[in-house]
């Protein structure tokens, strides 16, 4: 472990009294905001390739070849997320978090050079290069969720945690709102700049250069913000300072485990984190089938592209008051448990995606269930999150969300979401996919159901 990614050592414990409560809230809501910030910052940084594949097209590049280079992206985000999330378990996440984001932004910056250097003259070096470095900004794009999952585990306590977590994870709702105006707005102030009389070539300056500036900055401002754990900065443990225990904690929880002691005994053989990931891939089918292929069968079925984008923005919007409300339910409704809220969400999106189903030519309708379908998905993407967090010790945090994480990247959306349901939508038309949506509703009700007993013990 390098030396400036090692965890830092615990400060001797201050004294409880108002000194320390006033600390500890002022530290909290410090390093919250880090994590937010910091976590946003990412998503200026992670899909802006796929801003500019109709920009790359006049260039001599096309759809197929920059498709390649797309997926490069979604295999490199969930590997890393369960690989380095063990890392993450071992190191410093107030280092390691800003690490990720300003090398995910390097990486995004080099995008310009197969595209501005190498060219469609050489089209396949530059698209082996395109392809190279969307697999490394991806690659340090899994560097983000990890570390603040290993800081929100450290300073919020289990009963509060549903809660702070539906407003953490709001954090790629506003980074990813940001792209599309950085984009824009960084051609027009910037593109002349480097490009001159080259106006074909000022949307690299918005959708790489500009972004990644403002990544490092946030970078840096992560930096200032986050701090490890509560005990690195001479506090007690948030579950000593609630006096809020959660039934399997223990003092080692708070001790740095091995890369053997976090995947053998604490992670790999843990059956519920399984059924949580599988759980996870089903529910990321219904998460990106739906999203990604609605402008297409809106589309197809005679609905302008216009209105096919606005089901798309009403889609992602709906995301942030449910995300909320679910969050703050599994903490006061149901106490900490997170599987029987996930299990009721997944129930209530599959009646919306029977009503889109039904009402498939109606545009009104259309959208109210995809309104109703983004409200009622993001919660279980969430909660799925921290019942990770929730059923393996803190510092095993970061490898059990990176191991539901692969499971929801890898199987849920690149094989099930993208190849499978456009293998089906091909070859027996949309009616299919429909059921197949409904189908994985069913699965992640029936695979969350089996960690009700592990919630628990």
């Amino acid at each position: 472990m390098l030396n400036f990614l090692k965890q830092p050592a615990y400060l001797p414990e201050s004294p409880a009294g108002p000194e320390t409560d006033r600390k500890y809230k002022s530290m909290r809501l410090q390093v919250f905001l880090g994590a937010f910030i910091g976590y946003a910052g990412f998503y200026l940084v992670r899909k802006n390739f796929s801003m500019a594949i109709p920009a790359l097209a006049p260039l001599g590049f096309d759809k197929a070849e920059l498709g390649a280079v797309l997926s490069m992206n979604a295999i490199a985000y969930a590997l890393s997320k369960f690989l380095m999330g063990s890392v993450s378990d071992r190191s410093n996440a107030r280092a390691f978090l800003p690490l990720g984001l300003i090398l995910a932004a390097i990486s995004m910056a080099f995008m310009i050079v197969p595209i501005q250097w190498i060219g469609a003259e050489h089209k396949l070096l530059a698209i082996i290069v395109m392809g190279v470095l969307n697999f490394l900004v991806g690659w340090f794009n899994g560097m983000g969720w990890p570390p603040c999952g290993r800081v929100m585990t450290h300073w919020f306590s289990v009963t509060e945690r549903g809660t702070m977590m539906s407003i953490w994870n709001c954090a790629h709702n506003v980074g990813g709102a940001m792209v599309g105006p950085m984009a824009t707005y960084g051609a027009v102030w910037f593109g002349s700049w480097f490009y001159g009389a080259h106006p074909e070539l000022y949307f690299l300056a918005g959708t790489f250069l500009f972004p990644a500036a403002v990544a490092v900055f946030i970078a840096m401002l992560a930096y200032i913000l986050l701090r490890d754990t509560p005990q690195s900065c001479g506090l007690p443990s948030v579950e000593k300072w609630r006096d809020d225990y959660p039934k399997n904690y223990s003092e080692k929880q708070e001790q740095t485990l091995t890369t053997r002691e976090i995947f053998f005994k604490y992670v790999l053989n843990n059956k519920f984190l399984w059924f949580i990931a599988l759980s996870n891939a089903f529910v990321y089918m219904v998460r990106y089938g739906c999203l990604d292929w609605a402008p297409t069968i809106l589309t197809e079925k005679g609905i302008d592209l216009k209105s096919a984008g606005w089901a798309y923005f009403a889609y992602e919007f709906a995301a942030i008051p449910g995300t909320l409300i679910c969050g703050w339910l599994s903490d006061k409704l149901f106490h900490g448990r997170r599987a029987v809220p996930t299990m009721l969400f997944m129930a209530l999106v599959a009646v919306f995606i029977l009503i889109y189903w039904l009402f498939i030519d109606n545009l009104t309708v259309v959208i109210i269930a995809l309104i109703g379908i983004g409200f009622f998905i993001y919660g279980p993407v969430m909660l799925i999150g921290v019942q990770a967090l929730d059923l393996a010790p803190k510092n095993a945090a970061g490898t059990a969300a990176g191991l539901t994480g692969f499971f929801g990247y890898f199987f849920g959306t690149a094989i099930l979401a993208n190849v499978v349901i456009g293998a089906v939508a091909q070859a027996a038309g949309w009616n299919w996919t429909f059921a197949l949506l409904l189908g994985a509703c069913l699965l992640a009700i029936v695979f969350m159901g089996l960690t009700l007993r592990g919630e628990r013990k």
